[in-house]
């Protein structure tokens, strides 16, 4: 079972450059991070854009769609930035066939102390045990995007209280 990593950009690819917190998304650092793993899945990595989440548009979240509708995979995950994560996860609702897991990071994966990893490896288990849809790893949990947010205060993920 080949697992399929679309890359969108967000924190988890941030690069640095200064005291001032100026930075650009760099290359997708996901590759990186399996290596250091020593993951032994089968899986291909699949750039399709390099924006801060806030930025993106619904022609971005488009062409994410289409690249998961494209890909032969039937295990998808998504590294996106947090801040709109949930917008797409429910732009890609309804795509039938498919496990897809959107996940991200707070501080980019090429800090120490990141929670990229932990989030990815998350991701890359729970697109192997969930049933299909859409689904966001984020925290140490899995959320349905229908009923979660992120809550920028506490700097983590909840579900909406009812």
């Amino acid at each position: 079972m080949q697992i399929e990593i679309i890359t969108t950009g967000g924190t988890i690819d941030k690069i640095y450059y200064d005291a001032k917190s100026s930075y650009e998304i760099g290359e997708p650092q996901i590759g990186e991070v399996f290596q250091e793993a020593n993951l032994t899945i089968d899986y291909r990595v699949t750039p399709v854009l390099r924006k801060d989440s806030l930025e993106l548009t619904d022609q971005d979240r488009a062409l994410i769609k289409q690249a998961v509708l494209n890909s032969p995979c039937d295990k998808i995950v998504i590294t996106h930035g947090t801040d709109t994560m949930i917008a797409t996860a429910l732009f890609l609702s309804g795509i039938a066939g498919k496990t897809i897991v959107l996940t991200g990071a707070m501080q980019p994966a090429r800090f120490r102390y990141s929670d990229a990893i932990y989030n990815v490896a998350s991701a890359l288990t729970a697109v192997q045990l969930l049933p299909e849809g859409v689904w966001i790893a984020m925290n140490g949990q899995i959320f349905d995007p229908r009923n979660s947010r992120k809550n920028a205060e506490r700097n983590r993920f909840e579900l909406i209280p009812t």
